[in-house]
Order: C-alpha cells, then sequence, then structure tokens
C-alpha cells in the first residue's frame, strides 16, 4: 500500500484517492519574471518523479501546475523594458519550458496562467465577501483570517502566535487591515500597474488567491495531492487553505507534500541571498540528465547540498547505470523469479512516501545482477521503467553500435588468426572513440569511457 507523508497531519498515511485509480495532483509553480535557478528545478523535478511513479503504479494522473503570471516583481521587470506584463513573462514561460524539458520533466495536463483566471477569481472573492470571510478596505480586499477554521494548522501554527508576531506593525497596508494576520486577496490598482475592473473597484488578485482558484476550476473543491516547496507552508498555502475551505465549505486538498531545499553552503539557495545559480547557466556546462540524476535522486523531503562534488559523483553513478544499460544482452535467459524480487522490493521501498533514496539501493543491486550477464526482454524492461521514473533517457546511437560490433567481430577474427597486431590496431581505435573493451564469460563486452 502506497503511503504519503502528510504535512498537514505530520504522520505517513495510506494513499486513498477521491476517486479510485486517478489522482488530481496541483503543484505550486514559478513566477515568471526570471529564469528557474536549481532550488527552484528541484520542486520541478521531484513531483515529477512522484507523477511518474503514481502512474507506474497504475493511477491516472490529472496533473496541474500553474504560472504566477501577475505579481509585483512582474510588474517591476515590464516597466523597467518599457513592455507589457504579459510579452515580460511569456519570455520566462519559455524559458521554463526550455529548462524543464532538457531536463525530460514530463509537461503538466494543465499549465493555467493567473492572468487567464482573473473573472473567476473575482468571482472566487465576491463569494468570500457575502458570506463575510472578507471585506473591502480603500480598494482593497482582504481575507478575515479571526474568521477561518483553524487557521495555520498546516503550518503548525494557531493565530494568536502569528498576532503576537505581527503586533506592532504601522505600515500603510497594516493599517488598512482589521487585523495584522489578515492577507489580500485583491490589491487595488495604482496608477501605472496593470489592472481589471472589480465591483469593488479597479485592481489584481493577491498571490494566495490566484492557486485557489486555478486549482478548484481545473480540478474541483477537493484536490487528492497539492505539492510545492517547504517554504510555502506558510504563508502561502495557509491562505490557500483558509480561503479554499471558507468560500466551498469543503476539505481542500487530502495529502500536502512539499519537498526540501537545495543548500549551498548550509544555506537554502535563493535569489534573495544571492546564492542561486540557473538551470539555463548550468545547462550550458552540465549535462541535462546529469543535472536531473543529482536532483531527482535524493527523497524529496529532504534537502539537496549543490557541491561540485556531488555532481561528480552523480556523473560516475550515472556512468556505471549507462554502462550496464548498454551492454545488457536482450538475447540471453535470466532468472524471472529474482527480477520479480528486484520489482517488488522497489515497490516496497517507494510505497513508502516515494522514498527514491532506498529505491536506489535496490537499483543498483539489480544493475550489479545485470553486470553479471543477465538479460532478456522483461530486464530490459524493468530497466527501463525506473529509468523513466528517474527522468533519464539513454540515447543509443545504432548506426554508431553496429560501427562498434564490427570493429570488435574483425579484432575477434584477428586474435583467432593470431594477428595480434591487427587485434591491438582495432583495440586502439576503438580506444580513441571512446569505447572500452572487457572480456567476460560471456564473450566481449563494451562500454563508453
Amino acid at each position: 500500500m502506497l503511503k504519503i507523508y502528510n504535512t498537514m497531519t505530520r504522520k505517513s498515511e495510506e494513499f486513498h484517492p477521491i476517486e479510485s485509480g486517478k489522482v488530481k495532483m496541483y503543484v505550486c509553480g514559478p513566477t515568471v519574471y526570471n529564469y528557474i535557478h536549481i532550488g527552484n528545478a528541484r520542486s520541478v523535478v521531484a513531483f515529477d518523479l512522484i507523477r511518474k511513479y503514481l502512474e507506474f503504479r497504475g493511477f491516472e494522473v490529472d496533473y496541474v501546475s500553474n504560472f504566477t503570471d501577475v505579481d509585483d516583481k512582474i510588474i517591476h521587470g515590464a516597466q523597467l523594458e518599457h513592455t507589457t506584463t504579459k510579452s515580460f513573462s511569456e519570455r520566462y514561460i519559455a524559458a521554463f519550458y526550455e529548462d524543464i524539458d532538457a531536463l525530460n520533466v514530463k509537461r503538466a495536463n494543465h499549465n493555467p496562467k493567473a492572468s487567464e483566471y482573473i473573472y473567476p477569481m473575482i468571482d472566487f472573492i465576491q463569494d468570500l465577501l457575502d458570506k463575510d470571510f472578507a471585506y473591502v478596505s480603500e480598494g482593497d480586499v482582504y481575507f478575515r483570517v479571526s474568521k477561518a477554521k483553524d487557521y495555520a494548522k498546516l503550518a503548525n501554527k494557531n493565530l494568536e502566535e502569528l498576532l503576537a508576531g505581527a503586533s506592532g506593525r504601522t505600515d500603510e497596508e497594516s493599517l488598512r487591515k482589521e487585523s495584522s494576520a489578515d492577507f489580500a486577496l485583491w490589491k487595488s490598482a495604482k496608477s501605472d500597474e496593470v489592472s481589471w475592473q472589480a465591483p469593488w473597484g479597479a485592481g489584481r488578485p493577491g498571490w494566495h488567491i490566484e492557486c485557489s482558484v486555478m486549482a478548484t476550476s481545473l480540478l474541483g473543491d477537493t484536490l487528492d495531492i497539492h505539492g510545492g516547496g517547504a517554504d510555502l507552508e506558510f504563508p502561502h498555502h495557509t491562505n490557500e487553505i483558509a480561503q479554499s475551505e471558507a468560500k466551498t465549505g469543503k476539505k481542500f486538498v487530502n495529502y500536502w507534500m512539499h519537498n526540501g531545499f537545495v543548500n549551498v553552503d548550509g544555506e537554502k539557495m535563493s535569489k534573495s541571498l544571492g546564492n542561486f545559480k540557473t538551470v539555463h547557466e548550468m545547462l550550458k556546462v552540465v549535462n541535462p540528465q546529469i543535472l536531473r540524476f543529482f536532483l531527482a535522486t535524493t527523497h524529496y523531503r529532504r534537502p539537496v547540498d549543490f557541491t561540485d562534488d556531488a555532481l561528480i559523483a552523480s556523473e560516475n553513478n550515472l556512468k556505471k547505470i549507462e554502462n550496464a544499460y548498454r551492454n545488457m544482452d536482450l538475447n540471453t535467459d535470466s532468472d524471472l523469479s529474482v527480477l520479480t524480487a528486484f520489482k517488488n522490493d522497489f515497490v516496497s521501498k517507494m510505497d513508502e512516501d516515494f522514498n527514491i533514496a532506498n529505491g536506489m539501493t535496490v537499483f543498483y543491486d539489480f544493475i550489479s545482477w545485470v553486470n553479471r550477464g543477465n538479460g532478456g526482454i522483461e530486464v530490459k524492461e524493468f530497466f527501463d521503467e525506473v529509468l523513466n521514473i528517474l527522468g533519464i533517457k539513454f540515447e543509443i546511437d545504432e548506426s554508431l553500435d553496429s560501427e562498434i560490433e564490427t570493429l570488435i567481430e574483425a579484432r575477434q577474427l584477428a586474435r583467432e588468426v593470431r594477428d595480434f597486431a591487427k587485434a591491438d590496431e582495432i583495440r586502439d581505435e576503438l580506444k580513441s572513440k571512446g569505447i572500452i573493451l572487457e572480456d567476460s564469460a560471456s564473450g566481449i563486452r563494451w562500454h563508453r569511457e
């Protein structure tokens, strides 16, 4: 039975989807004002792996991940470049797709943009006003946190603690609120900003309302899984719960999942700290498969330390996997009971909250077994399934492989007629192509350096 660690309960729980065999899954996507950095990509890759494992286990996953294209940073960036917010954000949406495609991330079923859901957001906010969960103040609309049931339960906080932390604030916005804990659903228009007309005045939506509206519009009032980075537990996901459950009267999400950070020198990688590298930069110097493997093979809730040594270790491990894959003999027979044991062990590890770190231990044992000469179609199928979950795809150049096989046969013939000079010449030629030969009990095998 698949189990998921639910951030809401702080417990590992058996997974029971709302509809048998189907999963409604929403993951917070990027605010598109720059290229994504490695920390952003960690979340994208982590939930891509989770989605692919759910599909491997037979679930049909309706996967939604949004673009926040209405935001202070986007408005500011567009103003600096004297362009529209749409033109500015579309550039980074295109860059996002380019980066995640390189990382072999399966595209979401839906990538809604906040700017395309403005009128559903206005309707959503009007419902909250009608139910007295929200109020208008000088053109802004705020959510009345004191009316929300168990507010901040996701972040394991309570309203009294939040109010104590916010006491004494005297900024302009705080003075417009009934309570310092209240949060903006709608921000009144400024003269130089993009805006839309609403019954209470022109303006634009707040960040939190965007995800609630896009998620419920596409997946319904209750989702199976909602994911995102651990830094989104509060306030973003906390406020999503408050406003969504206030509007619908239903539970918003059954399983909350949050990924750990990417750290640099012990600190979270972030744009605000300036210790980040963008995926765009990294892909100029690092093979995307290595970066993908590096991000995918740590359990999603654990932090990842971003170091050169860690990338080199990922490269070496990936090379070992690739060599085993290329050298696998599809025409040999293997003990299928052993293969079944590997499959069952892999699934049992992954069923424990998608524990890919433990799953990789099984996978490395499987690779050692393949390297001992086990192969066949069924073995390759399992190999391919795990690679797909990891997001790794080996490009097989069949024409090159054919050329190599021809040279290996020629070398073997040379050895049989004791023409060792010719055999050595062919070995050197293969080595110049990056091909290493190995003598094994089943014959000559080769792999790339």
